[in-house]
């Protein structure tokens, strides 16, 4: 999830954990371990793009990192703060820590949460910016955060801001069944033999689904709102992966084939090869459109290694995606 969305989740668990023994500082700690796993972007300032994205979301997101680096960060606060229980301290940043992930599990590029053990943990229920989840949550911590560190209150409104964000997590689960099983229904309606489906919610909102779909020459495209009143329409890419020629057997385009889980095709555009990362979609909502959230140009030096730049974004098409977006959840 988005910075602020795991800065608020830290502090309203830092709250629940030792609230009442410290007040304000709880929430403070909190937020400040709510981002300590998000440091792995670190990483691409000292490695290449590739493998930057595969250590994201990695080791300092995993149950491993949280049990190993909690006492070690709880015992250095103890020792400067008034308040002196290392155990108190390590129950509140294994508590913070840990639910980073968690959460972090629920979006598309999801977590090795059971780190160091070779899985990425994803359910796709939830896009990584999501304002039903983050503005209610916020709403209820900063009312906590007005109350005495004593008050009932302070603690009521903590536990409804985590109990609303915590049940619409819940939601997105049916949420997604629901749209899945459209996707499914649309498919064998339209006679479409297909190898795999994945589903996931557009950006900003839950109401809006997206599926690919893997089929043997390609993949294809779709997008159903559960305002919908017209048939969900499929939009067709081919895969291209016959475009990489001997570059398949390279090292770096098969460590970037594990990365994008083998949800990927190839473009060419004025003699350049670009490797689209399907598993996040596209910046617009207009039928047969190419320009794809992660897009990479693949380079190949004198020596014959492979590199991976990512294409520039245009601002121009996050805006009319929004605009987009806003008439696509309304219906077809």
């Amino acid at each position: 999830m988005d910075s602020l969305t795991q800065i608020i989740l830290g502090a309203a668990v830092g709250e629940a954990v030792l609230g009442r023994k410290i007040g304000n500082k709880a929430m403070l700690y909190g937020a400040i371990a709510g981002t300590i796993p998000d440091l792995d972007i670190i990483s691409s300032y000292f490695t290449d793009t590739v493998s930057a994205l595969e250590i994201h979301r990695g080791f300092t997101h995993s149950i491993f990192f949280s049990a190993l680096f909690a006492p070690i960060i709880g015992w250095l606060v103890s020792k400067y703060e008034k308040y002196k229980s290392f155990k108190n301290w390590t129950w509140l940043f294994f508590w913070c820590l840990v639910t980073h992930p968690i959460l972090d599990a629920h979006t598309t590029w999801g977590t090795q949460l059971f780190w160091p053990l070779d899985y990425r943990l994803a359910f796709r229920t939830i896009f990584v910016i999501d304002p039903l989840y983050t503005v209610p949550f916020l709403t209820f911590l900063l009312l906590a955060l007005f109350q005495k560190r004593t008050a009932p209150k302070r603690r009521f409104y903590n536990n409804v801001g985590l109990i609303i964000s915590s049940s619409y997590l819940l939601l997105t689960f049916g949420l997604k069944a629901m749209a899945y099983n459209q996707f499914e229904m649309a498919l064998k309606k339209q006679q479409i033999d297909y190898v795999e489906l994945e589903t996931k919610p557009s950006p900003f909102n839950t109401v809006l689904w997206s599926a690919n779909v893997s089929t043997k020459e390609q993949y294809l495209i779709g997008y159903y709102s559960f305002f919908d009143e017209n048939p969900i329409q499929f939009e067709a890419y081919p895969k291209n992966h016959e475009l990489l020629g001997d570059l398949i057997h390279k090292e770096k385009v098969q460590q970037m084939i594990r990365v994008s889980k083998g949800w990927y095709s190839i473009t060419e555009e004025k003699d350049r090869l670009y490797y689209n990362d399907l598993r996040f979609g596209l910046l617009s909502l207009q039928p047969k459109a190419q320009n794809f959230v992660f897009k990479y140009e693949i380079k190949v030096d004198d020596l014959g290694q492979v590199t991976f730049v990512e294409t520039v974004k245009n601002r121009e098409d996050a805006k009319q995606l929004l605009k987009d977006l806003w008439m696509r959840i309304k219906g077809n």
